[in-house]
């Protein structure tokens, strides 16, 4: 090729950036959106959204927006938005509070996941309806830390999201006291219907405590939470996150017509 036929290298985009000044958090934040396909094409299209922690170009967002690329485009997975919220103190916003001291020694502040849920409520969901198009169906997904706030704001607030999906959540959070919160969380639950999905990889206490979480689903045979797990011992900590989704995705994201009995 001649030197004439080349041509300056350019930025190469698949979404958009934007922040928020957030005034629950009393903070910028920068939040990553990856466009379906056909949305931008389309004056009416509106698609669900799945938000993510951990979304930062330098975090989760690319592996995952490309995920969602593929799943869509092989249809295996319905269009949805994704929203990835890049992080400012991951350990902060993903935990609650705790009384456990060595929990405490993980970050120099933790226990802000209210706050976090407040900032998505109040702030980036309006934002989001505001910028796109959207459906109410949304999703939320989170790995490790973020698994762990995925399960607390199912049991704490289930009505923020629709469809939960977890990896390897943090259960031993606080002397495990969600696992412990879970039965009567499954047993008196009687608003809309929810999913939830969680797997595991082969790390011994994660597998333990989600176990015993499993254990409460199954206990209280609730109708209106909708539940399946993936135990992955083939995966580490470190490597379940992108064939979790994909198993997460065809499961509880998948097109209409791909479900059976629809």
């Amino acid at each position: 090729m001649s030197a004439e036929a080349q041509t300056q290298a350019a930025p190469l985009s698949i979404g958009q950036t934007f922040t928020i000044a957030s005034k629950v958090l009393g903070e910028t934040r920068r939040i990553n959106v990856y466009l379906p396909a056909g949305y931008a094409e389309s004056a009416s299209m509106r698609v669900p959204v799945l938000y993510m922690p951990d979304g930062g170009m330098a975090e989760d967002f690319l592996h995952v927006a490309g995920l969602v690329q593929v799943s869509v485009g092989n249809e295996t997975m319905r269009p949805f938005l994704l929203v990835g919220i890049e992080n400012t103190e991951r350990r902060r916003d993903m935990t609650g509070p705790t009384t456990n001291e060595k929990d405490k020694k993980i970050a120099p502040r933790v226990g802000g996941s209210a706050a976090f849920r407040r900032f998505v409520r109040t702030e980036l969901m309006p934002e989001i309806k505001r910028r796109y198009r959207t459906t109410e169906e949304t999703a939320v997904v989170g790995e490790s830390l973020a698994g762990l706030f995925v399960v607390e704001t199912l049991l704490l607030e289930p009505d923020l999201f629709t469809t939960y999906l977890a990896f390897d959540p943090s259960l031993w959070w606080n002397s495990r006291n969600l696992v412990q919160q879970a039965p009567k969380f499954l047993a008196t639950y009687k608003g809309a219907s929810k999913a939830l999905f969680i797997a595991t990889s082969n790390e011994p206490e994660i597998v333990t405590d989600a176990g015993e979480f499993v254990k409460a689903l199954q206990t209280a045979g609730n109708p209106a939470v909708r539940w399946f797990y993936e135990p992955m011992p083939q995966e580490t900590h470190g490597t379940i996150y992108h064939p979790a989704a994909l198993r997460a995705f065809r499961q509880l994201l998948r097109p209409a017509a791909a479900v059976p009995g629809k």
